[in-house]
């Protein structure tokens, strides 16, 4: 690692250390990492999607959506041309604080209740999560951060603080939107398999149909803000130790001041809620039992350097002083089996204890 890309995650660790508000984030297959530290420790809320600065936002739309606003912080990046060098670091001591056995019970409890709720017609498909708690000893978070980094490049890999919110790190394969100017993109990606040394694998038809009720829905939701110019047919697509099926999607935006109204109208998307949006939306905040706070939401770049890149907060981890917070779910649908939707939790939550 050359001295340049040292001195960065040594800087990083100097700004994790003095707990000023601080975003460290690599976009997927770039080779830029980019970093804002806001200059005071005050709590920015998003007032207008015309502002300029990292967003991070909630799942449920009534919480605080938080931004570093660019022109209260100092930006820096650095280039990463080859395989960053990680190092040693002291050991992670886990330890379940509940037992395999009794978060199983509790989600196939939770799924068995969701199909039913489906197959008496109320939804055609939910998102359902669980919070799995480690706790440990020591953690060193500049190293898990180069461990993303060199283990998911075609991921959003990102370590967000900010002292009055805490500490959350992700590696997500799932783009919300991007635009430049009036170029829209966006994907639809759904169903889960574990990735056996190909992506040339055979979908069920339960996956297929979760798939494409999320591509229908994000098409649906885009008429009135976006001239859709390409659909792509699904394809299968690595993430990780796992394998999701993807649609891509490009159109324009009809106008720049329509991008409240269309982040607003896809989020969340049946990837992280289901369908029908409000319906679901009211079944899992009843449901599952605790808060999703930043899971499931978005974050990214608005409106720098003319473009808006959003992605969705997947595959992450909240961190406390005593805990580590793994968010993991799966789409539910009527041909759901609780236990295998169970083993696709235990497939995601690998990704990220694979890097602790």
């Amino acid at each position: 690692m050359n001295k340049e890309i040292e001195n960065f995650f040594i800087k990083i660790e100097e700004i994790y250390l003095s707990k000023k508000p601080f975003v460290v984030y690599r976009k997927p297959n770039e080779q830029i990492i980019f970093a804002y530290m806001q200059t005071t420790d005050e709590l920015f809320e998003l007032d207008s999607f015309k502002q300029t600065g990292f967003i991070f936002a909630p799942f449920e739309n009534n919480e605080k959506r938080v931004i570093f606003p660019i022109e209260k912080s100092v930006t820096f990046s650095v280039k990463i041309n080859n395989d960053i060098v990680i190092g040693t670091s002291n050991s992670l001591k886990k330890l379940s604080i509940v037992s395999d056995e009794k978060l199983k019970e509790k989600h196939i409890v939770l799924v068995e209740k969701g199909v039913e709720y489906i197959k008496n017609k109320n939804a055609q498909k939910i998102v359902l999560s669980r919070k799995e708690k480690i706790e440990y000893t020591d953690f060193d978070v500049v190293h898990t951060l180069k461990k993303m980094l060199d283990t998911y490049k075609n991921a959003f890999v990102y370590l967000w603080y900010h002292p009055k919110v805490g500490l959350w790190m992700g590696a997500t394969p799932e783009r919300l939107i991007n635009i430049t100017k009036n170029q829209f993109k966006t994907i639809a990606l759904a169903g889960t398999q574990k990735y056996i040394g190909t992506t040339n694998v055979i979908w069920e038809q339960k996956e297929k149909q979760e798939q494409q009720f999320v591509t229908d829905f994000i098409l649906e939701n885009l008429k009135t803000t976006v001239a859709i110019t390409k659909v792509s047919e699904p394809y299968t697509v690595k993430a990780g130790n796992l394998v999701h099926i993807r649609t891509d999607i490009f159109g324009k935006l009809k106008s720049l001041d329509l991008l409240e109204n269309l982040i607003n109208s896809l989020h969340p998307t049946p990837a992280v809620c289901g369908l029908p949006k409000k319906v679901v939306t009211k079944f899992i905040l009843e449901n599952e039992g605790y808060s999703r706070a930043y899971y499931s939401g978005y974050l990214g770049e608005l409106n720098v350097d003319n473009s808006t890149n959003l992605f969705v907060n997947l595959r992450c981890m909240n961190i406390d002083k005593k805990c580590i917070n793994l968010f993991i779910g799966g789409g539910i649908t009527i041909d759901s089996n609780p236990v295998k939707e169970w083993e696709e939790t235990v497939s995601k939550a690998q990704i990220m204890k694979s890097i602790l």
